[in-house]
């Protein structure tokens, strides 16, 4: 029943922000109030969560959290990853599947933020269009945050990387910051229902650039699959 009034609640709140959407429109859509905007949006989805459905989150390991923009690297069990991530890095870029701009309202804040939206459906080009617009966002500071299994994952599943994260890491050149999340087990793939309890996102040790690919795909799976349920440890 809480999963379910938050969900009313959430429908509530998105329309508000749907209000707004002509107002940015005819500003010329500034990014940056679009962001202030999105972010305000997640603000207030993360406080339902934990006011309505018990849901919170802590973080661990954030001294490992660099000053300078760096890529990160997550795995995905929910949809709370996609949202937290606009506050837990107030200026990330998020590769995110076109799926996501099919979303009312969301999807167009989404859009113009802006993330890194990728098709993946086009193979070679969106792996083109995903470098090109990492590399454009970390030249204007932001950090850039990539979910390498490329979908959501249970938590039983063991954490592998797509092909594509070996060669976004390759041609980025920057340091590799590993997060580990346990959300699956309050919002798993696939349900719309929350359930109480405490996420726990754990930031793992920099991973240097320019490892050989293999090396670093191996060093960064290692760290989620040890981070992503901390129960087990």
């Amino acid at each position: 029943m809480r999963s379910k009034l938050f969900d009313l609640l959430l429908a509530i709140w998105t329309a508000l922000f749907g209000l707004a959407v002509p107002v940015l429109w005819l500003c010329g859509s500034p990014n940056s109030a679009i962001r202030s905007a999105t972010r305000l949006w997640v603000r207030g989805a993360l406080f339902g969560l934990k006011h309505v459905v018990g849901l919170r989150h802590i973080e661990k390991g954030r001294q490992h959290v660099p000053d300078e923009p760096c890529l990160i690297v997550a795995n995905h069990q929910s949809t709370w990853e996609t949202l937290a991530s606009l506050l837990l890095f107030p200026d990330v870029a998020v590769v995110a599947k076109q799926e996501l701009l099919a979303i009312p309202v969301f999807g167009w804040y989404l859009r113009r933020s802006p993330m890194i939206v990728i098709d993946r459906e086009t193979g070679p080009k969106a792996l083109r269009e995903m470098i090109q617009q990492s590399q454009a966002a970390l030249s204007e500071g932001r950090f850039v945050l990539v979910f390498p299994e490329g979908t959501r994952r249970q938590v039983t599943d063991k954490v592998e990387f797509k092909r594509g994260a070996e060669l976004l890491y390759a041609r980025l050149g920057v340091p590799v910051l590993p997060m580990a999340l346990n959300s699956g087990h309050f919002w798993s793939p696939g349900s719309t229902c929350k359930r109480s309890g405490t996420i726990t996102v754990t930031y793992g040790e920099l991973i240097p650039a320019g490892l050989p690919s293999a090396e670093f795909s191996r060093k960064a799976e290692e760290i989620l699959e040890a981070g992503k349920d901390p129960f087990l440890r």
